[in-house]
């Protein structure tokens, strides 16, 4: 993992399916879990979407908060 690799989280959207245009950091636990189940799509995208839902299963969430209000 990079530390940009948090920014990423807070500043690109899902880019498609039933939560598409949400911030990754802000998808529901139980999509997340969806994709742990079923399988990460490839490249960038799922690599985001399993480190969020590791960041959410751990419940450290609230490290993405000053991310959010950078500059």
């Amino acid at each position: 993992m990079h530390p940009e690799d948090l920014q990423r989280l807070v500043t690109l959207r899902m880019p498609f399916g039933k939560h598409a245009g949400t911030l990754i950091a802000d998808l529901p636990g139980p999509y997340l879990a969806w994709f742990a189940r079923e399988g990460f799509p490839e490249g960038q995208i799922g690599w985001l979407l399993a480190l969020m839902h590791e960041i959410d299963h751990n419940g450290l969430n609230e490290l993405l908060e000053p991310l959010r209000h950078q500059d």
